[in-house]
């Protein structure tokens, strides 16, 4: 009996202490990993639910502000705030709703506290919008986009809003 006592049975198993270290290490290195994808995750959707909503409320607001003028007005400028009546376009048709080919007088841009800006330096978002007409010259569409400038973002976020304006007589 002495004898068994000293020499392990071949049917005895288990793990010894250095594979269960080796395993231990190998699960840390996982959930280091896990928790820092979470937390870039997180913050990532903080920010783009802020930005987005951004981007829309400044989008809602220069609908408006073009909904306000009248539907003849040729000479407004909405590019400054507040809106001077010569100097621009008004509600003219033309422009461009595309944030990648702006047209003068139918584009503006704002800072990343939404401070109007004379010029695209400095500039984190971006407004563009365009007046269309239809054929009997009663019914204008206006189409307003806003996006941001910040290309370090995967998803820049933009928001499109549609109006229609009809001719009063």
């Amino acid at each position: 009996m002495k004898f068994m006592a000293k020499t392990r049975l071949s049917t005895e198993s288990g793990v010894t202490l250095i594979e269960t270290m080796i395993a231990a290490v190998i699960l840390l290195v996982g959930v280091i990993a896990i928790m820092r994808l979470m937390a870039v995750s997180i913050g990532q959707n903080l920010s783009q639910g802020d930005v987005q909503t951004r981007v829309s409320e400044y989008c809602e607001d220069k609908m408006e502000q073009l909904m306000a003028l009248s539907y003849s007005d040729v000479s407004s400028n909405t590019t400054v705030f507040p809106p001077t009546t010569t100097g621009g376009v008004g509600l003219t048709v033309g422009g461009s709703s595309s944030l990648a080919s702006p047209v003068a007088g139918y584009s503006d841009y704002l800072d990343i506290s939404g401070n109007l800006l004379s010029s695209s330096t400095g500039a984190y978002y971006q407004r563009a919008w365009s007046i269309s007409q239809n054929v009997a010259g009663n019914l204008k569409t206006i189409t307003v986009t806003v996006g941001i400038t910040d290309s370090t973002l995967v998803a820049a976020p933009t928001t499109t809003l549609v109006c229609l304006m009809t001719k009063l007589h």
